[in-house]
């Protein structure tokens, strides 16, 4: 048998009585205690390490992976909105008269730089800013949002963009971006009727943010401005692929903006070339309407001035040059100009004194030449007198002192209710800013202003002169009125987007209160006027076979002239400065048998009617006739007929 042998226990100290370890041994289990230390703060640190990379690996990929890969996206994606084009504007024939052309432009993403000012600083070495460029710039990098494209520098050149290609590592975030610019083609010729635009002020942007948007303009005048929501348009987007330093890689999704809608006008354009030739150099207006329907087939103002200088800036010395014009370029004389009517006036009269049932058409007043009534004497044109009258032949001689008599036995508040029923003194429905509506004045007015109304204020304004006034928009819807019969309202716009326009029921043609056979009188008074033997205004006869015209002369008065220098025998208003010279109007209607088209003209300071303003409206009328505007309704439909008023 065998016995397993028992392992040596060490001997015990005899001093101590223990047991003791040997040196062998007591230094082995030191070293592995050591090491089991050592292993142990190792993995541990492991564990630690392990831990945070896997903590930091879910923030990045679960919890912040979504934002993360978005960065990561836009890093190498850019995002910004694009302007939309602005609608374009035709004539009644489909001609061009507002448009888009192209415009390539600086941008700079602030998003994609770090120091705005620093990229400002040397894009200005490669390409010069002037102050207004400088200080469009900080105003936008004041007030824009990081993600809306500051603009730069607009209606860049090739070279200019050559060089900004050359340079782009040193301009982060600057890009060159092609839009468009509002072109004009008939500049002048249209300026007061289509307006123009100009780049949109904080007020604008603070309205509507899309409005910062580079290439974008609001309208300032004309249809620009009354027609801004519907030439406005809605912005686009484009996604583009940048390298590192902000350099377009391509173009990954582009959704364009949807354009303003197209707007087509009652307008000719050739026909509006052609009054603003007859009226020259004159500081004159002529409107041309359609009396059927109050279709404006012309509105010239003259002088005029060039809508383009405004949508990429006008000089400050321009804009002193047209504000300092005694010839108020800038104003729109057909709508906002006012003028005493002079006689053309004496129709509305003639009516409010027939509607009234205060005066017959057969009743006779007489005419020595001068009107007496409280101490003061009213002169008739004719310092002679006409003798008696009957309305047929007041308006036939034009006579003043016939409408001072029927003007104060009717009284002012029936001339004031017939001039309004015809379009006279009240607020015209033409699509046009700044339409002034004039004055038709009552004694209620005049007490309204701290004044007493006396026989006096009666007296002139039948002659239409005292406190009355009118624009040349409002003489052609009231001739209109006269002509048709019916009360026509004045407008520009005919279609929208080639589709007629609805709810326009408040532009259809309404009823006058007057008799067909009051009407009639007066018409056949405005037909004395041009064709009978001592009208007023033979020189407005039309050459046209077949065709004759009726209209009415007016010269209206500027400053008194005294009684001395009436009776002196000698005294001509042409021998007075410019500026004191009568104005010079002229109102007609054509065909006399079939009324088509009605004519206003007044020219400033042109002394008398029937020498100044009558053989410019019987050229007008002419032109129109011959042309027959009315007949040319091509809409667009996509299709753009020449742009050159000439050509026809």
């Amino acid at each position: 048998m065998f016995f397993k042998r028992s392992p040596k226990r060490p001997k015990a100290s005899k001093r101590s009585g223990h047991f003791s370890l040997s040196r062998e041994d007591g230094a082995s289990r030191a070293g592995r205690s050591v090491f089991t230390r050592r292993a142990l703060l190792l993995i541990g640190g492991q564990i630690a390490v392990v831990g945070t990379l896997a903590e930091r690996l879910y923030s990045l990929q679960v919890i912040k992976g979504d934002t993360l890969k978005e960065k990561a996206r836009r890093n190498r994606i850019s995002k910004r909105l694009l302007a939309p084009p602005r609608g374009t504007i035709y004539d009644r024939s489909g001609i061009l008269v507002a448009g888009n052309r192209v415009n390539w432009r600086a941008l700079l993403m602030p998003e994609e730089t770090t120091d705005i000012d620093a990229v400002v600083h040397h894009f200005s070495k490669i390409i010069p800013l002037d102050e207004n460029d400088r200080a469009r710039i900080e105003r936008d990098k004041k007030h824009l949002k990081r993600y809306v494209p500051l603009t730069l520098k607009e209606f860049l050149s090739w070279d200019d963009m050559a060089r900004i290609g050359l340079n782009a590592p040193r301009l982060p975030g600057v890009l060159i971006d092609v839009g468009t610019t509002r072109e004009y083609p008939h500049k002048d010729l249209m300026a007061h009727i289509v307006g123009y635009v100009a780049p949109p002020n904080e007020k604008d942007v603070q309205r509507d943010s899309t409005l910062a948007l580079p290439g974008m303009r609001v309208g300032r005048a004309g249809l620009e401005l009354t027609q801004e929501p519907d030439l406005k348009g809605e912005p686009g987007s484009v996604e583009m692929e940048v390298n590192a330093l902000g350099r377009v890689i391509g173009e990954i999704e582009r959704v364009e903006g949807v354009p303003g809608h197209k707007v087509g006008l009652t307008i000719d354009t050739v026909l509006q070339a052609q009054v603003l030739s007859r009226l020259g150099e004159r500081i004159a207006s002529a409107v041309v309407m359609d009396c059927r329907n109050g279709e404006v087939m012309s509105l010239v103002s003259t002088p005029s001035f060039d809508p383009t200088l405004f949508d990429s800036g006008v000089s400050h010395k321009q804009w002193k040059e047209w504000i300092t014009d005694p010839r108020t370029p800038l104003v729109d004389k057909a709508v906002a100009g006012v003028y005493p009517p002079g006689s053309t006036f004496k129709p509305a009269v003639a009516l409010a004194a027939l509607s009234s049932g205060k005066v017959s058409p057969t009743e006779r007043f007489n005419c020595p030449g001068h009107y007496d009534m409280g101490g003061v004497r009213f002169h008739c044109w004719n310092r002679y007198g006409h003798g008696q009258l009957t309305m047929h032949e007041g308006l036939k001689y034009s006579c003043d002192v016939y409408f001072y008599q029927v003007a104060r036995r009717c009284g002012m508040e029936e001339i004031k209710k017939a001039a309004e029923s015809l379009g006279l003194g009240t607020k015209l429905s033409i699509e046009l800013p700044h339409v002034h509506a004039g004055l038709i004045p009552t004694p209620q007015w005049r007490r309204k202003h701290g004044f007493h109304w006396n026989g006096g204020d009666t007296v002139n304004a039948g002659i239409g002169q005292g406190f009355v006034q009118v624009t040349p928009l409002a003489l052609a819807t009231y001739v209109s009125s006269i002509a048709s019969g019916k009360r026509v309202h004045p407008h520009l716009i005919r279609t929208l987007d080639d589709r007629g326009l609805t709810n326009r029921d408040h532009l259809l043609p309404s009823e006058l209160p007057f008799s067909k056979e009051q009407l009639d009188v007066i018409r056949r008074g405005m037909f004395a006027v041009v064709n009978e033997p001592h009208g007023t205004a033979p020189a407005a006869r039309l050459g046209l076979p077949g065709i004759l015209m009726a209209g009415k002369t007016g010269s209206a008065q500027v400053r008194r002239v005294s009684r001395a220098m009436r009776e002196s025998g000698h005294f001509n208003s042409m021998n007075l400065p410019w500026q004191y010279r009568p104005h010079a109007l002229f109102i007609c209607f054509a065909p006399y048998d079939n009324p088509r088209y009605a004519v206003s003209v007044v020219v400033e300071h042109g002394n008398a009617g029937a020498r100044e303003a009558a053989p410019l409206a019987r050229q007008i009328m002419t032109d129109t006739l011959l042309r027959d505007p009315a007949s040319r309704s091509t809409l667009s439909r996509g299709v753009v007929a020449s742009a050159d008023p000439f050509d026809d």
